[in-house]
């Protein structure tokens, strides 16, 4: 696997692919820098070899050129972030992306215009993904968010580079993070999956059945699992037509020798709103017109139990509806469990879109061992899959 620290990046220009698909406010504002925070370290490496760096990224799905999507209203942001003036391309390929190219001195950044402003980018043309390779010695790609995608600029590219390509320090962390987890985990080892629907996680609570030891299950696709084993669930949420699955889900865990926990009890209400009425029940007696939107206190202290004889710990998805306040506390006190884990020696992943924004919204960043950056590509992995962006470097 090459990494950035095998090459020297002096009087090279580094060709980088970056994930700065970051959210905007109605005056173009940069809302959460956290995708252009994480290239940081990768660019700065390329900066204080004496290299250059081109980078290229999408933003949003545009169709088309359109100026809302345009990156030239993120520059500012990544010039604040990097601490170096950035020079913008208004196109990706062409005439004037190499020019500026050309033109570029060590230490200097080139910015190139929306990648998906072309079709020829997600298409994963190969005539485009050689105009993008004219733009630098060195490709490497940095975008774990679309890793999973076999676009022009993640995969197609990297055959332009067949010695010099390599992953910089934000993939090849998410690499290693995903492997420690699902490979070299010291165990006991815990996945912990929440969210709405099991069909979402099938996949992955396959995949991961040979590799740990245990499971929680949590969130709304607990009920798929409880109406399974003859529970009532009143009105929430559930997949009838996964209940067969779902025993043998359970079926298969207790063959391999993996301890699944699920709620057993549950904060339930009799809407789906943050001022509706609640009460905690017993998640097999959960009454008519009440629907359980949060884990519930004995199943709280039974998680917490479980959390801290983990050596290594996967979070993804939550244990009820975080957003709403009311219903918040069953995933804030996993967090704060996972935090403890971690803090005692044992190392903790969050990966997928809700578990890693519950993290963001209450603070647990920083407790974790490692904070995923990518939804998909990060799920497809826990699936077993082997992604695009990542075998191109590998080949």
């Amino acid at each position: 696997m090459k990494i950035l620290n095998d090459f020297n990046f002096k009087d090279k220009k580094a060709l980088i692919r970056v994930d700065f698909n970051v959210p905007l406010d109605e005056d173009f504002n940069v809302t959460d820098d956290t995708r252009i925070q994480s290239a940081k370290p990768t660019i700065i490496k390329i900066l204080e070899d004496g290299g250059s760096c081109v980078l290229m990224s999408h933003l949003g799905r545009p169709k088309g050129v359109q100026d809302e999507f345009s990156l030239r209203h993120i520059v500012d942001k990544i010039e604040d972030v990097f601490g170096v003036e950035v020079t913008f391309a208004s196109d990706c390929i062409g005439e004037e992306a190499e020019a500026k190219a050309a033109a570029l001195q060590p230490g200097e950044i080139l910015l190139l215009e929306n990648l998906r402003f072309y079709k020829e980018e997600t298409k994963g043309d190969k005539s485009f993904a050689e105009k993008l390779a004219k733009l630098g010695d060195i490709y490497v790609n940095d975008a774990f968010g679309t890793a999973h995608r076999a676009h022009a600029s993640t995969t197609i590219v990297a055959e332009f580079f067949p010695e010099n390509k390599c992953f910089g320090h934000l993939l090849a962390k998410e690499i290693e993070s995903i492997k420690k987890v699902m490979e070299d985990g010291e165990k006991p080892v815990l996945a912990v999956l929440g969210g709405a629907k099991v069909s979402s996680k099938i996949t992955i609570i396959e995949n991961i059945l040979d590799k740990v030891n245990h499971l929680i299950i949590g969130g709304g696709m607990t009920f798929t699992f409880i109406k399974a084993q003859g529970g009532s669930i009143g009105d929430s949420i559930c997949e009838d037509d996964k209940m067969e699955l779902a025993l043998e889900i359970l079926k298969q865990a207790e063959v391999k020798g993996v301890k699944v926990h699920l709620p057993v009890d549950v904060l339930a209400a009799n809407a789906f709103s943050n001022d509706a009425d609640t009460q905690v029940v017993d998640v097999t007696k959960i009454p008519d017109g009440w629907q359980g939107l949060d884990a519930g206190p004995k199943s709280k202290a039974n998680f917490h139990e479980v959390v801290m004889q983990c050596k290594t710990i996967l979070w993804n998805g939550p244990l009820g509806v975080f957003e709403m306040e009311n219903f918040a506390n069953g995933t804030i006190e996993l967090g704060n469990s996972i935090a403890e884990a971690t803090e005692n020696g044992a190392f903790s992943l969050v990966g997928g879109g809700d578990s890693v924004a519950a993290v963001k919204q209450f603070g647990f960043e920083d407790k974790v061992s490692y904070v995923s950056t990518g939804g998909g590509a990060m799920l497809e992995s826990l699936e077993g899959k082997t992604l695009p962006g990542i075998a191109a470097i590998l080949d």
